[in-house]
């Protein structure tokens, strides 16, 4: 992970430095990526994990996750790609007060003792050498590690678009893309109401743009 995004995330959080030390650890072992590849910081305003749950088989239950940060190597060319995302708990936001403080409290994601959920690429996948690529994106899924409650596990997240522009915004290239996967909760310790008829899958919709450092 760069000095930069590193420095980041602590200023943002003050977390445990053995949380940020493990997250920088993920990104610098991993052998996903190129030399060659460009580096882009995550851009907060524009990256979110948004959610979705079916309750009591009646209606869907939606929120998201804000102002993430993270870190994304990439080349088009070499086709390799690797991703960290910092997902803050209490960005955590439903529309409705009260439905925040029950699902940051200790029976759901437990803020006070979890403050971060993180996303670390393992392999990243192309159109040219997989099946499940979509039309007008390169990138076509990338496995990964999920990290919430304390517990980490595997995840695939599938590209429904991905892209490389200039922003004159920005004035810097800048890449970004949606990413959508469907969880069990329960691998994650979070089965609280799955008894009472609220389902244990949940969709996630992510939307990343980074910007060319």
């Amino acid at each position: 992970m760069s000095q930069v995004l590193f420095s980041q995330i602590k200023l943002r959080y003050r977390q445990p430095l053995g949380v940020l030390l493990l997250l920088a650890g993920a990104v610098i072992g991993s052998g996903a990526s190129s030399s060659h590849a460009a580096t882009y910081l995550l851009e907060p305003n524009n990256s979110n994990v948004r959610f979705a749950i079916d309750h009591f088989n009646t209606s869907t239950n939606t929120g998201g996750f804000y102002n993430l940060t993270g870190q994304l190597d990439y080349d088009p060319h070499a086709k390799t790609g690797r991703i960290s995302l910092v997902i803050p708990i209490n960005s955590l936001n439903t529309g409705n007060k009260a439905f925040d403080l029950t699902l940051t409290g200790p029976d759901f994601f437990d803020v006070e003792k979890f403050p971060l959920a993180s996303f670390e690429s393992t392999k990243w996948y192309f159109a040219d050498d997989s099946a499940s690529g979509t039309a007008g994106s390169d990138v076509a899924k990338v496995d990964g590690n999920l990290t919430m409650y304390g517990i980490t596990n595997p995840i695939t997240l599938t590209a429904t678009k991905f892209n490389c522009y200039f922003s004159f915004i920005a004035k810097k290239p800048v890449c970004g893309g949606d990413f959508t996967a469907t969880i069990d909760r329960t691998k994650w310790d979070m089965s609280k109401y799955t008894l009472l008829g609220i389902t244990e899958k949940v969709t996630l919709n992510i939307q990343i743009e980074a910007a060319k450092q």
